[in-house]
C-alpha cells in the first residue's frame, strides 16, 4: 500500500505484507541519496544479561556477510565516493549510506546485504570483543562521557535505560554467538524495519529495491513492550583522582519524546543552556568565568525523559556552578521571561530546525524519526507554528513542574578531595 503523507513536503510511504514500512521524500534540487535502515529497538530492549548486544551487532553486520568480506563492503562504497556508517542508540539502530543518485543501487544492494546476511562466525565475535573493549576503556577515559554514564544508571536505576549501549566489559565479555544470533532474529524482524530514503531518488525506485531484498522475509513476532521507568534523585560523587577538572551533570526529568509539552520544553531548554547567549552560558562562563564548557540538553525518550545540565570546572568553583544551576532554575520559576529573550530563544529554534534538513542524511534521519514516534509526519511550518505557539507562561508552568529540589539528580566526577554537596545545596 502506498500513500502519498503531505502535499508540502514530497514525502510517501509504502508497507509491504511482511510489515516492512518504506518512506522517501524526494529533493529533486540536489545530486545525493540517503538512505537508512532502521531497526525500531535499541540498547533499552535489553536484559541485564545482554547488555551491549545491540551495539555489539552493529559491529558485527560489517564483518562479513555471505556475498562480501569486511573489506567488499568497506571499498563497495568507497569506490563510489560515498559514505557507510551506522550507530547504536538507547530506542533505535541505524545502518545509512549517501551516495551520488546514480549509484543507489549498489549502496543499497551493500546496505541491505550486510543487515541482512551476517555470518557472526564465531573468530569475528571474538576479535570483535577485543575491538569493543578498547572503544568501552576509550569512553572511559574521557570524563564528560563518564560522568553522564554514571548519572544515566543513577537517573534510570535498575532500568536498560541507565545501562551503558557499548555495554560493560563483563557484558561484553560474556556474548556468546547464541546469545548474538538470538536477539539478532527477535530484533531484525520486518515489522519492526523502517527504510527511509530522501534526495534524488524516487518513491517507485526504492520500493523496488526494497522489495528486491526484504519481501521474502517472514514477519516475525510482534515486539514485547517496554517497561517505562522510573526517575530516581540520586547524589552521586565519584572521585577520580587523575583528572585537572571537575565534572558535574545535573538534571531533573522531563516529558518524553511524543509529549504535546515537548516543544515548551526545547525553548525552555534553548533559555537555559542551549546555546551561547544561554542564561548558563552567559551567567556561569562569561559574568564568572566559572567554566569553559556550560551546556543543557534535552534526552527525550519514547515514554520518560531528562533535562540535563554539564558543566567542567574547578574544584573550589563546584559549589559555586551549583548554586549559580540553581538561581537559573529559581529564576525561571519565578521571573516573568522578557519578551526579546523568548523571541531570540525561538528563532534560535526554527533557524536550527530548517537549517538541520537541508541535507539529505538529515531529512532521511527526520522521516524514520516521525513515523517511529509520531506514526505521522509534520510540515515545517506545522513545527514553526508549534514553537510560535509557545507563551512565557509555558515555560514558567513547566519550570515550576520539573525544577524541583526533590527531583534534581548531580553527578560530580574528579578528584574530589573534600569536596561536600548535598540535598540542601539542591534548593531552588
Amino acid at each position: 500500500m502506498t500513500s502519498p503523507i503531505t502535499p508540502v513536503r514530497d514525502i510517501e510511504m509504502t508497507t509491504l505484507a511482511n510489515g516492512v514500512r518504506i518512506i522517501t521524500e524526494t529533493m529533486p534540487h540536489v545530486r545525493s541519496v540517503s538512505v537508512g535502515i532502521w531497526i525500531g529497538a535499541g540498547s533499552r530492549r535489553e536484559s541485564p544479561e545482554q547488555n551491549g548486544v545491540s551495539h555489539f551487532i552493529e559491529h558485527m553486520l560489517f564483518k562479513g556477510t555471505t556475498r562480501r568480506s569486511a573489506e567488499d563492503i568497506a571499498r563497495s562504497v568507497d569506490s563510489i565516493g560515498g559514505n557507510l556508517d551506522a550507530f547504536t542508540a538507547k530506542e533505535l539502530v541505524c545502518f545509512n549510506t549517501k551516495v551520488l543518485d546514480e549509484h543507489l543501487s549498489l549502496a543499497f544492494d551493500v546496505l541491505a546485504d550486510l543487515v541482512l546476511h551476517p555470518l557472526f562466525r564465531p573468530e569475528d565475535i571474538e576479535k570483535e570483543k577485543g575491538v569493543i573493549l578498547e572503544e568501552i576503556k576509550m569512553e572511559a577515559d574521557s570524563p564528560d562521557y563518564l560522568v553522564h554514564e554514571i548519572f544515566s544508571s543513577n537517573f534510570w536505576k535498575d532500568h536498560p535505560l541507565g545501562k551503558p549501549i557499548l555495554g560493560t566489559r563483563e557484558s561484553v565479555k560474556r556474548l556468546d554467538r547464541e546469545t548474538i544470533l538470538g536477539y539478532y532474529a527477535e530484533v531484525y524482524a520486518p515489522t519492526n524495519l523502517i527504510v527511509t530514503g530522501a534526495g534524488n531518488l524516487t518513491h517507485e525506485r526504492l520500493v523496488d529495491l526494497v522489495r528486491e531484498h526484504f519481501e521474502t522475509l517472514p514477519p516475525g513476532a510482534a515486539q514485547r513492550p517496554e517497561n517505562a521507568p522510573n526517575t530516581h534523585a540520586r547524589i552521586a560523587l565519584r572521585h577520580k583522582k587523575a583528572l585537572e577538572q571537575v565534572h558535574m551533570c545535573l538534571g531533573v526529568p522531563s516529558y518524553p519524546l511524543p509529549h504535546q509539552e515537548r516543544f515548551t520544553c526545547y525553548v525552555l531548554n534553548t533559555l537555559l543552556g542551549g546555546g551561547m547567549s544561554s542564561r548558563l552560558f552567559q551567567n556561569i562562563r562569561e559574568r564568572q568565568g566559572l567554566a569553559y564548557a556550560v551546556f543543557s540538553e534535552l534526552n527525550p525518550y519514547r515514554d520518560t525523559g531528562c533535562l540535563s545540565i554539564y558543566a567542567g570546572t574547578s574544584l573550589e568553583s563546584a559549589p559555586k556552578v551549583v548554586q549559580s544551576i540553581m538561581n537559573e532554575f529559581r529564576a525561571l520559576k519565578e521571573q516573568r521571561i522578557p519578551a526579546e529573550e523568548l523571541r531570540r530563544a525561538k528563532d534560535h529554534l526554527k533557524g536550527s530546525l530548517m537549517l538541520s534538513l537541508e541535507s539529505t542524511m538529515s531529512r532521511m534521519s527526520n522521516l524514520a524519526r516521525q513515523e517511529m514516534y509520531f506514526s505521522r509526519f509534520f510540515t515545517l511550518d506545522e513545527l514553526v507554528e508549534s514553537i510560535e505557539s509557545v507563551s512565557e507562561g509555558d515555560v514558567q508552568r513547566v519550570a515550576l513542574t520539573f525544577f524541583d529540589p526533590k527531583q534534581i539528580a548531580l553527578t560530580v566526577l574528579g578528584n574530589l578531595e573534600n569536596l561536600k554537596i548535598g540535598r540542601e545545596d539542591l534548593v531552588c
